[in-house]
């Protein structure tokens, strides 16, 4: 196993909480949530694997690389939030390692990113081939294209993509095998059948304007986990902890701290 590590920071004190960021960004994303949060909890800000400040290891970029980097910084147990591909990470350390997560929250994330014929609530797949060859020739335009996609039909559309501009190249560009790698597993991860193995609490936020995850999605993966929660934002679209940051933020604490003995 590689030795080389990501980069985290942690805020705060209280009970640990593991905050993912998405394909194509960094820890950085969270920052305007820092401030509610890390009164209430000890927040751990990770940069997966070569993004951000993050090294990139030698080994496969896969979810299982994903998977043991996160769990070599984290804490020995803590609440987990991802967000898209960083809930993907979050689900699959709450099913590898469930002794390590006491509660688990995703945002605009599914088991299932890209159609197939017994799943309809995805992308499609020529979508994902077409970001996959426009991030070949530019991949700084193709970034800066995900990122309007993801506040796309939201109020705060303006104010959303121009931070999410601002803040994608602070610590410089992604490298190019965590962009791919991180694309290739978007595109192939299916986690559907595992879904009903979790045993933590859980909830899932959604964006109904999510072009990426569609809000149909959002009673799908109910039916396969019918013991998780849910919600929908109704005018929020990828990212709902930008464009409704107060009432998510309030959702994500009532959640986390609902049951103290989590």
């Amino acid at each position: 196993m590689s030795k080389l590590k990501p980069y985290i920071e942690s805020h705060g004190q209280g009970n640990d909480l593991v905050l993912l960021h998405g394909w194509g960004l960094h820890s950085g994303i969270w920052e305007l949530l820092l401030d509610d949060l890390s009164k209430l909890f000890r927040v751990h800000l990770i940069d997966l694997p070569g993004f951000g400040r993050s090294p990139i290891p030698s080994a496969e970029y896969d979810l299982k690389l994903l998977t043991e980097q996160v769990l070599k910084v984290a804490p020995e147990k803590a609440h987990y939030l991802g967000w898209s591909l960083g809930g993907v990470v979050a689900t699959n350390i709450a099913l590898q390692s469930p002794k390590r997560v006491s509660k688990l929250i995703t945002v605009a994330s599914s088991p299932r990113f890209v159609q197939t014929t017994d799943w309809s609530y995805a992308m499609k797949p020529n979508i994902m081939d077409s970001f996959c060859r426009f991030l070949e020739e530019d991949y700084q335009g193709t970034i800066i294209r995900f990122l309007a996609i993801q506040a796309m039909g939201s109020e705060t559309q303006k104010e959303d993509i121009k931070f999410l501009k601002d803040t994608v190249f602070v610590h410089g560009t992604p490298a190019s095998k965590a962009l791919r790698g991180g694309l290739a597993m978007l595109n192939d991860i299916d986690l559907r059948k595992q879904l009903s193995e979790l045993t933590m609490p859980r909830l899932r936020l959604y964006g109904r304007l999510d072009s990426l995850v569609p809000n149909k999605a959002a009673q799908a993966i109910n039916e396969l986990d019918p013991l998780g929660e849910f919600k929908i934002y109704p005018k929020a679209s990828h990212a709902p902890f930008l464009t409704n940051r107060k009432e998510f933020t309030q959702d994500m604490i009532h959640f986390l701290q609902g049951d103290k003995n989590g």
